[in-house]
């Protein structure tokens, strides 16, 4: 059969016939934040925020006669420290034309560019907690920056060859080491080590996904494989919690952290404090274009860090 004559198909009408195309934008970036979702949140009201820890006295023989008089007990004052916030800032401009045109998937081009970058700058946040950078003070002409995770553990570490903590007090970057295998030996050294110095809270380790396929050769009940049942097909090979004698920790692989270096963390002694919530402002309109800026200013608070431990200088590869 063939059409009858003058028929108008869609081949003639191919030029105002919309492409068949999803109207779902599929953003397969990765946007979670582990560490700054597990920080608990605090109020910042300076852009050096300070904070103060304690300590217990070590125990001792505790025996007195009876009758005698008291003397008094030694004490040690609190520790101050402190933080500098780090302002987080992402500019989107969109020309005016751009806006007005209908898009696939997109009912306005600014909204969606904002909701982007607002996860974006989460994970830019997450990077700057993982990071071993020290505080850094600013000025007119350099910013702000806040102390990442590494420069506040002293006391629970193991490092490789030439590597050294840092200070303790994020003012200085821990220096890195030579480079070795991330092991079930290490990772127990750094658990038995926080419970020595009082880590009592659950833990959550923080390590990337090839210091994660690590864990699962560790010795232990992971290594079992459950027999199929049913219909059920699957070979498991997983492992999400690891406990010892010290106690349970979650594994957690991430993606922002430095891969060479493995947290163990007790995220309730971990807290970002803000102190300028994030914010959508418009910007003055100085063309053909509309601009509008996401910011937040924040920073990180480590209230215990005997709580926590790392294994730092391991193989990433």
């Amino acid at each position: 059969m063939a059409q009858p004559a003058n028929t108008f198909d869609s081949i003639d009408n191919a030029n105002s016939i919309k492409e068949d195309i999803q109207d779902i934008i599929y953003n397969i970036s990765p946007d979670e934040t582990p560490f700054l979702s597990a920080c608990k949140k605090t109020t910042a009201n300076s852009t050096l925020h300070e904070w103060s820890t304690d300590t217990l006295r070590a125990s001792a023989s505790n025996a007195h006669i009876e009758g005698d008089d008291s003397a008094a007990t030694a004490i040690t004052g609190v520790t101050r420290l402190n933080n500098r916030t780090q302002i987080f800032k992402d500019a989107i401009v969109i020309s005016d034309t751009d806006e007005g045109l209908s898009k696939i998937a997109k009912a306005k081009e600014m909204s969606y560019q904002i909701l982007k970058a607002g996860k974006t700058m989460k994970l830019d946040i997450e990077k700057a907690l993982f990071d071993n950078n020290a505080k850094v003070t600013g000025s007119s002409s350099a910013a702000r920056e806040l102390a990442g995770a590494p420069t506040w553990l002293t006391s629970n570490t193991v490092k490789g060859s030439g590597g050294a903590d840092a200070n303790g007090t994020g003012s200085n970057a821990r220096t890195d080491g030579t480079q070795t295998v991330f092991t079930q030996a290490k990772f127990d050294t750094v658990m038995q080590s926080v419970w020595e110095n009082g880590g009592t809270g659950s833990k959550t380790a923080y390590l990337s996904a090839f210091n994660m396929t690590k864990c699962l050769g560790f010795a232990g009940n992971n290594n079992q494989r459950a027999n199929v049942v049913g219909a059920d097909e699957r070979v498991i090979n997983s492992i999400s919690i690891y406990l010892t004698p010290w106690g349970e920790i979650s594994l957690r692989p991430t993606r922002e952290n430095r891969s060479r270096d493995v947290f163990l963390l007790q995220n309730d002694t971990w807290q970002v404090a803000t102190l300028r919530p994030m914010k959508n402002v418009e910007l003055a309109k100085t063309g053909d274009n509309s601009k509008r800026q996401l910011t937040t200013e924040l920073t990180l608070v480590c209230t215990s860090e005997a709580a926590n431990g790392m294994v730092a200088d391991c193989t990433t590869s």
